[in-house]
């Protein structure tokens, strides 16, 4: 088996050169807190440190604008940073941010109600009942000081309104160029369950980290990950690289250095697929250093410990084929488009559960299997089919 030199060269240098000039951001300034009805832009409320959270980069990345629910959103994820203060005021926080939540829920409802997608209203108004219950056991939770018990109802309040925001989606909301709207495409959201078999690690022999595939960002590659799992391409085959910087798989065995597609006998590869935060579709074949974009935010951004992306030649901006890679980094280190990954190379989900356990994983650890557990139905022109 060989590996992609080229790529791990330029994986490396830019993962080196950023521990130099991603430096984390200065600005520690508190997000902005909306006190009354009136809703101020996205973008102050998502101000501030870089989002490291998986959970809080992919709702954040969804092709909506209903501020109203950004609104109960922001509090909701405050709480892990009330969290983090020691005793009676870590709580008192917390308590502060469920009634800025709760307020924000009761003023916005009509507004998140007429945000949401009409063929799926009736599941959105749902999902809003449950979150409104929650809310209020969340602050009987506060009340009594049961601070253990805080996190995993937080946990269960964002996935309803993560589960609300997808609701606003109402359909794919742009057209793949013509040159790619023949391959895999994900257009939408999957998850995958990656089940690891770890060797020579006494506190671990196996691991299931859950992925979330971020199609309506990067339908390009998502599409040919989960075309691959599909084909089970990546059962079996070892971890290849974990120096402490990425982990990284997906070089075959044999000569070739991707995926073969047997209808051609080529090695499949896909595009370099940026999306601009702002932009209502991704850019294609260039790094935004070359098209001029240095300030340019990316949607989805290397923030997360756990970003998982395409691998690919330095020099050759459409060369990803099947390599993926996983950011270990320090989140701190790589905040939003000041570190030198974000527009070079292409993200297409995060890991969303066990991701610490990435850190555990060595050379020679094997994947026994990664299996499609939600969204498969996004998938369009799915290969895997044809090869039956």
């Amino acid at each position: 088996m060989r590996s992609f030199s080229l790529k791990e060269c330029a994986i490396s240098v830019a993962l080196a050169a950023g521990l130099i000039i991603g430096m984390p951001s200065l600005d520690s300034s508190p997000m902005a807190y909306a006190a009354n009805p009136s809703f101020p832009d996205l973008s102050v409320l998502i101000s501030g440190p870089p989002i490291k959270d998986p959970g809080a980069l992919l709702r954040y990345a969804l092709p909506i604008d209903n501020k109203a629910i950004r609104e109960v959103q922001k509090p909701l994820e405050d709480i892990t940073e009330s969290l983090k203060v020691a005793g009676v005021r870590g709580l008192d926080s917390v308590e502060r941010n469920v009634k800025q939540a709760s307020r924000s829920l009761k003023q916005g409802k009509s507004l998140i109600i007429s945000g949401l997608a009409e063929s799926k209203k009736d599941h959105g108004v749902e999902l809003l009942d449950k979150l409104e219950i929650g809310m209020e056991e969340l602050q009987q939770i506060v009340e009594g000081r049961n601070r253990d018990a805080v996190a995993p109802k937080q946990k269960e309040l964002l996935k309803y309104v993560g589960d609300v925001e997808e609701d606003m989606v109402d359909s794919f909301p742009y057209e793949v160029p013509e040159e790619y709207q023949s391959m895999p495409l994900l257009k939408g959201r999957a998850a995958v369950d990656m089940k690891v078999k770890v060797k020579d690690n006494p506190n671990l022999e196996e691991c299931v980290f859950h992925i979330v595939l971020d199609g309506y960002n990067a339908p390009v590659t998502a599409g040919n990950f989960v075309d691959l799992v599909q084909r089970h391409f990546y059962d079996g085959m070892e971890i290849q690289r974990a120096d402490g910087f990425v982990v990284q798989t997906g070089d075959p065995e044999g000569p070739a250095e991707g995926f073969i597609d047997p209808s051609t006998e080529k090695t499949r590869t896909i595009p370099l697929e940026i999306m601009v935060d702002g932009e209502k579709a991704p850019v294609y074949g260039s790094t935004l250093e070359e098209l001029g974009l240095y300030k340019a935010q990316t949607k989805l951004p290397f923030n997360a410990f756990g970003t998982m992306a395409m691998a690919r030649e330095e020099f050759e901006n459409n060369s990803a084929s099947s390599q993926v890679f996983w950011l270990l980094k320090e989140s701190e280190l790589t905040p939003s488009n000041a570190n030198i990954l974000d527009g070079r190379y292409a993200v297409f989900g995060y890991v969303t559960e066990n991701e610490d356990f990435l850190a555990d994983l060595k050379v020679g650890d094997v994947i026994e299997s990664i299996q499609v557990v939600s969204g498969l139905e996004n998938l369009a022109n799915p290969s895997y089919k044809i090869a039956g």
